[in-house]
């Protein structure tokens, strides 16, 4: 068996926030969304560039306080363009890790954690300010 895509479901609450934290601060599109019929949860896919995300407010489709664990690049200045938005409710920090990446965490409304990683390269990293903020 060959994977092609993993796509992690994340239980959410309220629509209005998870457009509002998904959307609107970290900056991921809705690819499409469903509901069975009128005033009903919501199911829905968002993306941002290869990342996938199922959301669901269908009770049983995942459990709040899940974790995604993301590599990727440029995990840096996602960072800074995060911060620069200066979103009311989340402030992560960027450090390093024991496991040789620069990384930094996100909580969603939910409970659910996004780790966002890239391998730590001496060079290309040497100017970072590593820091956490809660």
């Amino acid at each position: 068996m060959k994977a092609e895509k993993i796509i992690p479901v994340l239980r959410i609450f309220d629509y209005r926030k998870a457009l509002e934290f998904y959307i609107e601060w970290l900056g991921f599109e809705i690819v499409w969304e469903h509901h069975f019929e009128e005033n009903t949860p919501v199911y829905m896919e968002v993306k941002k560039g290869d990342i996938f995300l199922h959301l669901s407010e269908h009770h049983g489709d995942g459990t709040p306080g899940s974790r995604v664990f993301i590599w990727g690049q440029g995990v840096a200045e996602y960072h800074k363009e995060l911060l620069d938005k200066k979103y009311k409710y989340n402030r992560p920090g960027l450090e390093k890790t024991f496991y040789g990446a620069v990384s930094f965490t996100v909580d969603d409304p939910f409970g659910n954690k996004i780790i966002f990683n890239e391998e730590f390269d001496e060079e290309k990293h040497q100017n970072l300010e590593f820091f956490s903020i809660h």
